[in-house]
């Protein structure tokens, strides 16, 4: 791992059911990169974000963080860690704040009650801070769910699909939320299907395929205009 690493993957390989979702996956990532990663349905995305996360196992390779193995500490890990997946991971039967707090209580946050109204604020909920989440919208819960990642003020940002669900107001809310946190050098990887909003925030950019790495490129080699077509070559040349 080179000094400047923060995050380094590692042939990483997971199969399910005789389906191989991720092929001998390698990269790195410097403290403060926001990688957005590209790919079809089935690529092996979603596994990737779930590995990093340690709510999966991969069959081999490893990931470490900050120089440490996930396997050898990842209870220290999930404490620097926000991860933003399909599954909104809230508590139907608990308002928004009290989601909120809970979480924060969890992650050892000094305030809890501070940290979940100023976050309630951020995400535009703080008028429906006592309202069940069970009875949110899909955009409200998307939006509650960026304020759930984010309670611990995480250093590695795991995000899938973050915008989907969301109107065009908590779709603004998020982006500027997310250039926030890359000015303050938080890591972060985002999987996309939106091209022109992945481009915009990344640092790197990358297309995954058949569960491989197709293309890692730093964002200012890449031409936007052209990006399109090279995304469609990319996914259309991977056939094994």
């Amino acid at each position: 791992m080179a000094a400047d690493d923060y995050l380094e993957v590692s042939g990483l390989c997971k199969e399910y059911e005789g389906c191989r979702a991720l092929r001998d996956l390698s990269f790195r990532l410097a403290r403060g990169d926001f990688l957005t990663l590209f790919g079809p349905n089935g690529a092996g995305k979603s596994t990737l974000l779930r590995i990093i996360a340690t709510l999966t196992a991969p069959d081999s390779g490893r990931v470490r963080v900050d120089g440490a193995d996930l396997e050898d500490g990842s209870e220290e890990f999930r404490k620097r860690l926000g991860f933003i997946s399909h599954h909104a991971l809230l508590y139907d039967q608990m308002s928004a704040l009290e989601n909120l707090v809970f979480s924060a209580s969890l992650y050892g946050v000094a305030d809890p009650g501070a940290r979940a109204e100023e976050l309630l604020a951020q995400v535009d909920l703080q008028l429906h801070r006592h309202r069940l989440a069970g009875t949110f919208s899909r955009g409200m819960r998307q939006r509650l769910s960026i304020a759930r990642a984010l309670v611990n003020d995480p250093d590695l940002l795991l995000l899938d699909e973050p915008f989907t669900g969301l109107d065009r107001q908590a779709a603004l809310l998020l982006g500027e939320l997310l250039l926030v946190l890359k000015e303050r050098r938080r890591t972060i990887i985002m999987v996309t299907h939106d091209l022109d909003r992945g481009l915009a925030m990344a640092s790197r950019v990358g297309i995954l395929a058949g569960g491989r790495l197709a293309f890692l490129e730093p964002r200012h080699r890449i031409d936007a205009a052209a990006f399109a077509g090279l995304y469609l070559a990319t996914i259309n040349g991977e056939t094994s």
